[in-house]
């Protein structure tokens, strides 16, 4: 079913109310500054708020290399991708299986720092939506397991999954 032109006349309106009142329109200007922040304060909200739930994996890294232990970082993934390769002290709780029973030995006071295959996957984005539901304080890694290799920092590898037809991690 085709929607009316009456419903996009009227959701088109929306999105322009919205975009009056969050940030400037320029239908004159091009697709980069078609659309500017009304102030300074706006934009440092927006990339403090980007900060306040997401990190990467250099600086999870060098936290970890200079003995930070304020953070834990969990694998999102599948178990057999897990055993594959993972990031070295990562704890494996593939985010399908999180509950109040299989994270109840998490401490509360530390950061989770969430991870997946990288930007193609969503488990992380899932795990850190279900540890937060559960009261846990929470980042997702920016880029998973495929940035951390690509920084040139090392994983731990084990056996090849017993399960050929693995592919994604989720």
């Amino acid at each position: 079913m085709e929607p009316s032109y009456k419903y996009l006349w009227v959701l088109n309106q929306m999105l322009m109310t919205t975009l009056s009142t969050t940030s400037t329109y320029f239908s004159t200007r091009g697709r980069v500054s078609q659309y500017l922040p009304q102030s300074s304060e706006s934009m440092v909200a927006y990339f403090m708020h980007k900060l306040a739930h997401e990190t990467e994996a250099s600086d999870v890294y060098t936290d970890m290399e200079n003995g930070f232990d304020d953070f834990l970082v969990i694998d999102a993934r599948s178990h057999d991708s897990f055993t594959r390769e993972h990031i070295p002290g990562a704890i494996n709780i593939p985010h399908k299986l999180m509950n109040l029973e299989s994270t109840a030995f998490l401490p509360k006071d530390k950061m989770m720092v969430v991870y997946c295959d990288g930007i193609g996957c969503n488990a992380s984005t899932k795990g850190a939506l279900k540890l937060a539901s559960l009261g846990f304080i929470v980042k997702e890694m920016l880029g998973g397991l495929e940035w951390w290799k690509y920084d040139g920092y090392v994983t731990e590898k084990g056996p090849l999954s017993s399960n050929p037809l693995v592919v994604c991690g989720c």
